[in-house]
């Protein structure tokens, strides 16, 4: 189980080796993604929160990224934070997200990327549930709900 020190670990020297990489021009991830997606994964944006059904979705499955289909996260890990954002307490596997240091808008926080093909996911926060603590914020449009 992952916990805020080794995010923090991570997000300071090195994330985990990703299992593949998936590397894209601007032109082609254009050409896939829709425009919301496009502006959230590979322009860093942020959706407006409560923009998305995801939130109110807890059903078997996984979440995989809507770029490069590399699996993210578990339904069983999802959880109501209240936020207007889907949020997960853990990854599916320590490599399948990378973290790093963000200081945009003037606050400190630590950016969640697809590991695979670098694609925005959102942000992790240490106020989630127990055991682990963590909050994984999400893009719901930066995901794709699979099986």
């Amino acid at each position: 189980m992952l916990t805020w020190e080794t995010v923090l670990k991570y997000a300071a020297s090195e994330n985990p080796e990703p299992t593949r990489r998936v590397e894209k021009s601007d032109a082609e991830w254009r050409q896939q993604l829709s425009e919301d997606a496009y502006y959230v994964t590979r322009q860093k944006g942020t959706e407006r929160p409560f923009g998305s059904d995801m939130c109110e979705l807890f059903e078997p499955g996984e979440y995989a990224c809507i770029c490069c289909d590399n699996m993210l996260f578990d339904a069983s890990e999802k959880f109501d934070s209240g936020s207007g954002w889907p949020s997960f307490t853990q990854p599916v596997t320590p490599n399948a997200i990378h973290y790093h240091l963000d200081t945009s808008h003037g606050m400190q926080r630590i950016e969640t990327t697809c590991s695979v093909c670098d694609a925005h996911l959102g942000h992790v926060f240490p106020d989630g549930p127990a055991p682990s603590g963590l909050r994984y914020c999400m893009n719901a449009v930066a995901l794709k709900k699979m099986g």
